[in-house]
């Protein structure tokens, strides 16, 4: 079969396409015959040498296509079923052999595009609107990078839950997008570079003067600033992600100074290493795609050997929503 086999970190062009052998279950194990694959930040800092990983490997976490194969031990699955699956690796490639309590099943109504572009974009935004700082009706959070794959799905279930929703974008088009999202607000925080100060106060603005209940952070370093000076007394901000670089070293007292908020700094596997909670989350995220009640939008479809391309857009952001490998 093909893959993208990465065999030392660096840039898109060590994304190249191989031959491999064909993959084979292990106990426990189901292999999927891949016909999504949806590209994520993690994809681009394991590439790149950002987060370290053992070379040569199969970039990719999330996927969705059909059982082909079952390992030993494993139940609750057959050939020919559909699933998808977030968080585990080789998604870059034909098939992959997968974890089977890793792997979720996909509703009829939800297409493999659909799955591939909302699975882990879409249990993070579930849990960080649902646990991390659970929405409730009447809250005012604010969501960086709205136009995003995430953002867009952050914030639609945020207003599922009752919120207003202030979004941060770049450009006219995103600011579109995020309004046909659901946000209520949305600042350009182009016409605020370096400006932390400034931002939070046109946040804090628009929130009423008080600040907002939570921060849904994935930017990183370029919005950290601003985001914590945005709260509200004993407000949440979510550091989720660092699309622009990782936060410096942050003294306690920031917090205490802020209002007594609270910082944390999550990642979906926390949020999903029961078996129950995933398939708990996943549910309830593919209910509402399947009730047409969440928009999952695709922003690009690449071929499997343009990966390096896809990673390009990405980090240019040249994109909105979701990117995808077919």
């Amino acid at each position: 079969m093909r893959a993208i086999v990465i065999k030392e970190q660096g840039g898109p062009e060590v994304l190249t396409m191989s031959e491999v052998a064909d993959p084979v279950p292990g106990p426990g194990e189901v292999v999927v015959g891949i016909e999504a694959r949806g590209v994520n930040f993690i994809d681009v800092y394991q590439r790149s040498g950002a987060y370290t990983v053992d070379t040569p490997f199969v970039p990719g976490v999330e996927a969705a296509g059909t059982v082909l194969s079952v390992g030993d031990g494993v139940t609750g699955l057959a050939v020919g079923q559909r699933v998808g699956w977030a968080m585990r690796p080789g998604a870059y490639a034909e098939q992959a052999a997968v974890p089977a309590d890793r792997t979720v099943p996909l509703p009829d109504g939800v297409g493999f595009e659909q799955a591939a572009a909302v699975l882990l974009q879409g249990l993070t935004a579930h849990y960080l609107t649902h646990s991390t700082h659970a929405v409730r009706a009447g809250d005012t959070v604010l969501v960086h990078a709205a136009a995003g794959g995430t953002g867009l799905l952050i914030t639609q279930l945020a207003k599922l839950r009752g919120a207003r929703v202030i979004g941060t974008v770049s450009t006219e088009e995103k600011e579109r997008l995020a309004r046909e999202a659901g946000a209520d607000d949305v600042i350009r925080y182009d016409g605020f570079a370096g400006d932390s100060a400034g931002l939070a106060a046109a946040v804090r603005d628009r929130a009423g003067g008080t600040g907002v209940a939570a921060v849904y952070d994935g930017v990183g370093a370029a919005t950290f600033d601003a985001s914590l000076a945005s709260l509200r007394p004993r407000g949440v901000l979510a550091l989720f992600g660092q699309s622009s670089g990782a936060v410096p070293p942050v003294d306690p007292q920031r917090l205490n100074t802020a209002g007594s908020v609270f910082l944390t700094r999550p990642t979906l596997a926390h949020y999903v290493a029961e078996r129950t909670e995933l398939l708990e989350r996943s549910a309830a995220l593919l209910g509402l795609v399947q009730d047409g009640r969440l928009e999952v939008r695709v922003g690009g479809r690449y071929p499997l050997a343009d990966a390096g391309r896809a990673h390009e857009d990405l980090t240019a952001r040249r994109t909105t929503g979701k990117l995808l490998l077919t």
